[in-house]
């Protein structure tokens, strides 16, 4: 890829946020001392210190903090030992309307000049717009009074590992760490699996370059009658059951 088609990725690489083929490409022009991505990749990293520096302090509701704060396995809540999912949900809520700005006015720039690629930057549009009610949905979750909360992966070391929640009105997220990326050709499928019931399918998702995954099915779910959240790798088109073994599983 040219440093061109990499411009827009420069900030979410810097967040550590930025997916392949991107994440790769940028890595391999900063390896080669790229005289156009190393500048550009410390603006985007300068721009973000500044973007931080500059939220003001938030004290979150002590419900949302204690569960930010728990730790898979049922240890002492004084310690996060799988701050990367944090790390993208925190990142992305804090900054994400800001860079998507910045990448709007870049294409608005672009169109402007060329008068062209009116369908990519109405594309991109939607992608941000989608990205951004993702994360919204995902915090309703996690800020629900009622929501059922799960572990899964605590008792191993061995990936993956991480929590779903179960809002009766809000719907179900998934948050989990060590869940490499599925292959090519393939997907992550989660399924809701009722009590004495066929699993249901919830959605396909992609884990990140660094193991991460945030999953979302919003609406509502009967909590009670769900005995287990599922995840299995299946075809990139999906599955209407599970083909496979799941490569997680959280019991309620």
């Amino acid at each position: 890829m040219t440093c061109d088609e990499l411009l827009d990725y420069y900030e979410l690489y810097a967040l550590g946020l930025a997916e392949d083929p991107e994440w790769s490409e940028i890595r391999a022009h900063l390896a080669r001392n790229c005289p156009t991505c190393i500048p550009g990749v410390r603006s985007a990293r300068e721009l973000i210190s500044l973007i931080g520096a500059a939220a003001p302090a938030v004290e979150p509701p002590s419900r949302l903090r204690d569960r930010v704060l728990a730790i898979p396995g049922g240890q002492k809540a004084s310690r996060w030992n799988w701050s990367p999912v944090w790390a993208v949900v925190a990142a992305c809520a804090l900054i994400a309307t800001v860079i998507f700005s910045v990448r709007a006015h870049r294409a608005s720039a672009e169109l402007a000049q060329a008068g062209v690629e009116l369908g990519r930057v109405q594309a991109e549009s939607a992608s941000q717009s989608r990205e951004l009610a993702r994360l919204n949905e995902a915090f309703a979750i996690l800020n629900q009074p009622d929501a059922r909360q799960v572990v899964f992966g605590g008792a191993t070391p061995q990936p993956p590992r991480g929590r779903v929640f179960l809002d009766p009105k809000r719907g179900v997220l998934l948050l989990a760490s060590n869940l490499p990326p599925a292959p090519a050709g393939k997907i992550y499928e989660m399924w809701v699996i009722p009590k004495g019931g066929k699993p249901v399918p919830a959605g396909l998702f992609q884990s990140t370059p660094d193991g991460t995954a945030l999953h979302v099915l919003p609406g509502a779910v009967n909590v009670a009658s769900t005995a287990a959240v599922a995840v299995t790798l299946e075809q990139a088109s999906g599955a209407t059951v599970p083909n496979l073994p799941p490569v997680l599983a959280a019991a309620l």
